[in-house]
């Protein structure tokens, strides 16, 4: 199974980026975490665009429909998601009927350096990637103080939402 791991932060020493990394170490059985790389590529979402879009919109919507499962990880500026992040997933919910978005299953992790973990962002992602048409499941998992590292907690919480993107997305599994 592949779990596409999608950073809101393009920043080099993203905690968002890093908390994927651990992801892709903590994967169960099975399942593979493959971060994705492309959000500072696409241009401000255009209708105007839809008739012939650009390769980097055609990289993201084949790469997050070919995913069995996406997991985001989110900073949060200004009490909510990141505007780049807001803007890929405006491209992957079009066009409707064929959204790289549509019935995907995606969970949502967040990393701050604050006491909260990004906490407001992920509940705004989640209502967004709902309303975009994705399958939202598990629980947040806010990760507070993440540049002093991930604790115990933030490792479980991670372990936690990986199987649940495995259950919700592969049925054989949750029936084993």
């Amino acid at each position: 199974m592949k779990i596409l791991g999608v950073s809101g932060s393009s920043r080099m020493e993203s905690f968002n980026t890093a908390l994927l990394r651990e992801a892709a170490k903590l994967a169960p059985a099975g399942a593979e975490v493959e971060l994705w790389e492309g959000i500072g590529d696409l241009p401000i979402y255009d209708q105007d665009l839809e008739a012939d879009v650009p390769d980097s919109v055609r990289r993201l919507r084949e790469d997050w429909s070919s995913a069995d499962a996406i997991l985001f990880a989110t900073p949060e500026y200004n009490g909510s998601v990141p505007g780049g992040l807001k803007n890929a997933i405006d491209w992957a919910s079009r066009p409707t009927t064929d959204a790289a978005l549509r019935n995907r299953t995606v969970a949502v992790v967040g990393a701050s350096q604050g006491q909260f973990g990004a906490l407001w962002a992920q509940q705004d992602l989640r209502r967004i990637l709902g309303i975009a048409g994705a399958r939202v499941v598990g629980e947040p998992v806010p990760v507070s103080r993440a540049h002093e590292g991930f604790d115990e907690s933030a490792i479980d919480g991670i372990r936690d939402v990986l199987e649940s993107l495995v259950q919700a997305a592969d049925p054989a599994e949750a029936a084993a």
